[in-house]
């Protein structure tokens, strides 16, 4: 099994793989370096995956490495949560949220419904990662990442969850009845319902939060291009 591990240097974080024989997958432009007899793969995405990269900000083209050695992926402000993905399980993940995964965990697309995502703030047309088990994937957070287990409902202001497993729906919902959602001070809340998990970032990383504070640019577009 690849071993996934998160290092921090001069206040970045950036994941490190091991493999040993083995294969895992990244999303496009995220390696720094590795060392080690490691093939570098871009697979071209089939037909549908272009056709919905159209409306969608995830990007079908996630190169696939083999081998043995380590591999080094872009550091970044912000951080990177380890995922463990259990057999028949399967994940929603919020778009730009994935990083990287084991061979073993299969990717695909997954739309919400139109009237939640549009409410939601969201677009139309929301499509999102889905992952289905077993295996270990790497994603983006902005902070230390807490999973919760749900049962009922779980309401949310902004977009602190970055993904739940396939039992929870999603739609989006006023802070208060109506017309008292006018004076409440809140915004439309994200309502989660059913039985599953959720990945939730409660407080960002400060040295991320103060970058995004005085120059309003994602550290990833504005050093590593």
């Amino acid at each position: 099994m690849a071993e996934f591990t998160q290092r921090e240097v001069e206040g970045m974080r950036q994941v490190a793989i091991d493999i040993a024989d083995e294969t895992v997958r990244a999303r496009a432009g995220a390696l720094s370096n590795m060392c080690g007899r490691i093939e570098f793969t871009p697979r071209l995405p089939g037909a549908g995956d272009l056709w919905r990269s159209l409306f969608t900000r995830e990007a079908r083209v996630r190169p696939w490495y083999r081998g043995t050695g380590r591999i080094i992926l872009q550091p970044s402000l912000s951080g990177y949560h380890v995922l463990h993905v259990a057999k028949g399980e399967r994940w929603l993940l919020e778009p730009g949220v994935y990083w990287a995964s084991e061979g073993s965990v299969r990717l695909g697309l997954s739309r919400e419904p139109l009237f939640a995502s549009l409410w939601a703030g969201d677009g139309l047309l929301n499509w999102k990662t889905t992952l289905t088990g077993p295996g270990q994937v790497a994603i983006n957070a902005p902070g230390p990442v807490e999973t919760i287990d749900i049962d009922g409902e779980f309401r949310v202001q902004g977009r602190l969850v970055l993904g739940r497993t396939a039992g929870l729906r999603f739609r989006s919902v006023r802070s208060a009845r109506f017309p008292r959602n006018f004076i409440s001070g809140q915004k439309r809340l994200r309502l989660f319902e059913g039985t599953g998990k959720v990945m939730i970032a409660w407080t960002p990383y400060w040295h991320q939060y103060m970058f995004n504070r005085m120059t309003g640019e994602d550290i990833e577009s504005s050093i590593f291009e």
